[in-house]
């Protein structure tokens, strides 16, 4: 079976479409699938309910189908630096189901792992709980957190091989294990890509078994997320 395609657009063809649930790896913006979220929003796919750990920024990652408004609704942990996202959920015009982080990446793993629901102490108490079944452990109360079940994943690695075995990098593996695994489909890029047996079996980070579909993106923008501040005068002399 090959599972590597010659573009992002080809690797989306007949799995994408309006009102799907969707799973894209990267925190903030490392570890983004951006020529995958490019290639989704080419496509003109709208509705969709897409998990990540927050929106990208402003016309990059998934700021890009919140400009085109292809985004029904986030599942996310955290609104961060993107205005749009900001502005679209106080206006009323995106849903919003708030997350706290460990939820989140819980979720996706049990969703990957078969296990269809958990019990976490997190939220409880809050907003987060809300609607939801608690249940009481050795004298504490815990919340019942549903698995997460994409029907297509998007996710970003550092290398595979020709099987789909994973290599990530550093900070940028974050969400995309978690998020490969629970994906129904899941569609990977990488920037480099070599033979099945490449890979020493050690360095494999996630299985072949869990990709479907792969595309080389050599040169990825892979912008940063800069801290700024406010210089401090210089101090005078004798002051």
């Amino acid at each position: 079976m090959n599972k590597v395609y010659p573009d992002a657009a080809s690797a989306l063809a007949g799995i994408v479409k309006d009102g799907q649930l969707l799973a894209v790896g990267g925190f903030g913006l490392c570890g983004i699938p951006e020529a995958l979220i490019d290639a989704l929003q080419a496509t003109g796919v709208k509705n969709l309910t897409v998990i990540s750990n927050n929106a990208g920024v402003d016309g990059f990652g998934l700021g890009k189908l919140l400009n085109t408004r292809q985004i029904k609704k986030m599942i996310s942990s955290y609104v961060g630096e993107n205005k749009e996202f900001e502005r679209q959920y106080l206006a009323g015009e995106l849903e919003l189901e708030f997350t706290p982080q460990g939820t989140l990446a819980e979720k996706l793993r049990a969703g990957g792992a078969g296990i269809p629901a958990f019990y976490t102490k997190t939220g409880v108490g809050t907003i987060v709980a809300e609607g939801k079944e608690t249940r009481e452990f050795n004298g504490e109360v815990y919340v019942m957190e549903r698995a997460l079940l994409p029907e297509v994943a998007l996710v970003k690695a550092y290398k595979a091989d020709k099987s789909g075995n994973l290599v990530f990098r550093r900070t940028a593996r974050n969400f995309n294990p978690a998020a490969a695994m629970a994906g129904k489909i899941t569609v990977v890029e990488v920037e480099q890509i070599v033979e099945t047996g490449d890979i020493d079996p050690d360095s494999v980070h996630l299985p072949g078994i869990y990709v479907h579909r792969i595309v080389h993106n050599p040169n990825p923008e892979k912008r940063i997320e800069k801290r700024t501040i406010t210089e401090k005068p210089t101090a005078q002399a004798g002051a």
